[in-house]
């Protein structure tokens, strides 16, 4: 109950709501089907509460078996007592608990350990109890060469040794010193002596310093990879005057030990004794704390950029159902093509080579106005990889010399195309199909349904990540494939032409699950309803109502099989029916008619206000997608390569990326360009998120261009050029910041050159 007490206060909820959403979770309910359907039993959380529900409950029910486990292992040592089993059963983090624990934690032989074990712990505390001892002569009493104490100097250090060890084991003294450093703290980084060239691309951090709490993550994680990579030195210091902050630590440690200067005997052995503690022990474990405080912080704020990237990135626009030739771009190699039909079946396949050194120029436009004519494309998505503008070019040439040909051209992200096309997945769907040509046959899906495809490739290759190496992989894999679950149950999936990387995603379904509802729909062709599904080996009843309402059925026996309407709620709708006297048919899609129903007219023991609401509005819209309107940028002509561009030049461009210092921004020159953050409004921005998202077409303006090193300076200011329209989105934020004078493009461009040097360079 106090996990569930302390959550519900976190979420700002009430425990009854937790409570709830703790046992479904517990009986292997989804976090999708939770929110969706169970609104009742929760108070109506929303994924995203579910999912941090889901997060903190793990962690505390960690925290409280780490507890457990350390009650047992100190009172098997007979030293727990009521006041420290009060402290670690109060105990709220992983940190404070282990503090707590390391006086009792078994350890090598340290030592104070050797000393202990050479009598010299009364010595020790003599010395505390009675500062009036003269510690020279109490010393001379404990000599004993056997004991491995050969004279006054090794009994007084051996005494030191015992109190810097209860010292820095102090939970207490730990946690306030801790929490100072954080405040006060400045991280040091400089360069490893004679590898200035080699960590050439770290030369921001050469000589660098930042308050440890303020290191956005990923300049933190620039530095951690630096100093991984034996390039970076990195150090801590405790203040800014780094001498003065050591010595008032080291009073707060006297002090805590009610160690004064008073002339005493003992005085000025324990002030120093203090000092050593501070300088030896403390801070060196603090050093080690802080340090991963910091990249545990960094690497989780890079999995919420890359989280949320992912998240747009799967809720991008579908193109819809038509007709679709891919082609993946290639100067040397040829351009790879591949057409599918409007559900995604590839048709054709084809290579060819229009670029050098070939130059085949005319015969590959004449290739690709047969095959659009002969397979009636709608779309042609071009990936953006090498060759992708001259590729744009030549089907710019298709459509000026076969204007009866009635189609539109899209550049699309190829990121992942290859790892797909090689992966045990691709082997699978196209056995006897070259490599080469599957990575065609992804770009044309991408542009039909982003969702559809891009679930088929390992979230980490599709390259909207942010240091994705550097971070925790077990936690970032759980992340991206909650945020892929919640993303394809949000949207929905077609039962009969959904593949089996898409439908293992579904609320309830395994791979073999999904495996067997492709290979029993291949069997005895589509599905006709929701309850054939029952039929499919494996899949239960739990499975079953957990898939069900995410599963569509389209063009079916029963319209609501193609709705998010539940199964088990059908009987809702029925009662809706005999109410109104109208068929379902009659039902569906009369928005005027349905909103005039009171909702608390069909409520009962088993449905509830929040069902029967959701209900009513599935029947507007059945089936709704959540994702935008489709829309496409088109690139300026003869802007093709980083030398076209000139300061100026205003674009239109696609947003590939969102880190927390800017946006990268794709103008078809082959390199993304960034609006750094300080250029993404004319309002001060905090989070790049609340301005833009991937996906987004923008409208840009060329600041800066250096063609040696590749980097394009963009911004979107209004002062400079007006923003495309982009798709509204529930989640926008409204911008209420306060106002900031900006300063004019023309005097940033210094800044503006470090900030790009600093940004390319992570």
């Amino acid at each position: 109950m106090d996990v569930i007490q302390r959550i519900a206060e976190e979420l700002s909820v009430n425990s009854r709501q937790v409570s709830a959403a703790v046992a479904l979770l517990d009986e292997g309910a989804t976090v999708p089907f939770i929110a969706r359907y169970r609104k009742e039993a929760t108070g109506g959380l929303d994924d995203g509460q579910l999912r941090l529900l889901e997060e903190r409950l793990t962690y505390l029910r960690e925290l409280n078996e780490r507890r457990k486990s350390i009650l047992e292992s100190i009172s098997s040592q007979d030293k727990l007592t009521p006041e420290l089993e009060k402290a670690i059963r109060e105990a709220d983090t992983k940190t404070l608990l282990e503090d707590l624990y390391l006086p009792y934690k078994p350890k090598r032989r340290t030592k104070a350990q050797i000393a202990r074990e050479a009598g010299l712990e009364p010595l020790a505390d003599a010395l505390l109890d009675d500062r009036s001892l003269i510690p020279e002569q109490i010393a001379a009493g404990y000599i004993d060469a056997d004991k491995g104490v050969p004279d006054i100097a090794a009994a007084l250090e051996g005494a030191r040794q015992i109190i810097m060890e209860r010292i820095s084991e102090d939970a207490e003294l730990l946690a306030e010193l801790r929490e100072r450093t954080w405040q006060k703290g400045i991280l040091h980084a400089t360069v490893v002596k004679d590898k200035e060239q080699e960590a050439a691309k770290f030369q921001d951090y050469f000589d660098y310093q930042e308050a440890v709490n303020k290191i956005p993550s990923h300049r933190a994680l620039a530095l951690f990879r630096g100093r991984n990579e034996d390039l970076l030195n990195i150090a801590l210091k405790p203040g800014a005057e780094e001498k003065e902050e050591h010595d008032l630590c080291a009073q707060l440690v006297a002090r805590h030990l009610h160690i004064t200067d008073a002339a005493r005997p003992a005085d000025a052995w324990l002030a120093e004794t203090a000092r050593l503690a501070w300088k030896i022990k403390l801070f060196t474990r603090i050093d080690l704390d802080l340090k991963l405080r910091l990249r545990e912080a960094a690497e989780l704020e890079a999995i919420r950029v890359f989280a949320s990237n992912l998240r747009d990135l799967l809720l991008a626009a579908p193109a819809g159902p038509k007709a679709t030739m891919g082609l993946d771009p290639g100067i040397r190699t040829g351009v790879k093509v591949a057409i599918v039909d409007p559900t995604g079946k590839l048709l054709a396949t084809d290579t060819i080579y229009p670029h050098a050194p070939r130059n085949q120029w005319d015969a590959s436009i004449e290739t690709l106005a047969r095959l659009i004519s002969q397979y009636k494309v709608d779309l042609v998505s071009i990936g953006n990889g090498t060759g992708s503008r001259e590729t744009d070019q030549l089907v710019a040439d298709v459509i000026k010399r076969h204007s009866e040909l009635k189609f539109t051209k899209l550049t699309v992200s190829e990121a992942g195309a290859s790892v797909y096309s090689a992966s045990e997945l691709a082997a699978k769907e196209f056995p006897e199909l070259d490599v080469s040509l599957r990575g065609a046959v992804s770009i044309a899906r991408r542009l039909q349904d982003p969702l559809a495809e891009l679930v088929k490739i390992d979230p980490k290759s599709i390259g909207v990540g942010q240091y994705q190496h550097d971070v925790n992989q077990v936690q970032l894999a759980r992340t991206l494939d909650a945020v892929v679950e919640d993303c394809v149950n949000a949207v929905g999936v077609d039962v009969n032409t959904a593949s089996v990387a898409l439908l293992k995603q579904v609320s309830g379904l395994s791979a073999s699950v999904s495996e067997n509802i492709v290979a029993f729909r291949n069997e005895h062709g589509p599905f006709r309803n929701r309850e054939q599904l029952k039929k499919v080996p494996r899949l239960g009843d739990k499975a079953y109502e957990q898939a069900a309402g995410f599963l569509r059925v389209m063009n079916g026996d029963n319209p609501l099989d193609a709705s998010a309407v539940h199964p088990e709620a059908y009987p809702v709708v029925e009662a809706i029916i005999e109410s109104t006297g109208k068929s379902i048919r009659d039902l569906i899609g009369q928005s005027g008619f349905l909103r005039t129903l009171n909702p608390a007219n069909y409520t009962d023991e088993h449905f509830g206000l929040p069902t029967v609401t959701d209900i009513l509005q599935e029947l507007e819209k059945p089936g709704r997608d959540p994702r935008p309107e489709f829309k496409s940028v088109q690139f300026k002509e003869g802007v093709e390569k980083i030398a076209d561009l000139k300061p100026g030049m205003t674009l239109d461009g696609v947003v590939t990326n969102v880190a927390n210092f800017g946006a990268f921004v794709d103008i078809g020159v082959h390199q993304d360009g960034l609006v750094h953050i300080s250029h993404l409004s004319d309002t001060f921005v905090k989070d790049p998120r609340d301005v833009v998202k991937t996906g987004d077409m923008v409208k840009v303006k060329v600041l800066e261009v250096d063609i040696e090193r590749k980097r394009i300076s963009l911004t979107m200011k209004k002062e400079s050029t007006e923003a495309m329209p982009r798709p509204e989105r529930s989640s926008a934020k409204t911008d209420k910041k306060p106002r900031q004078k900006v300063p004019e493009p023309q005097k940033i461009q210094g800044s503006m050159a470090n900030a790009f040097a600093k940004a390319f360079k992570k």
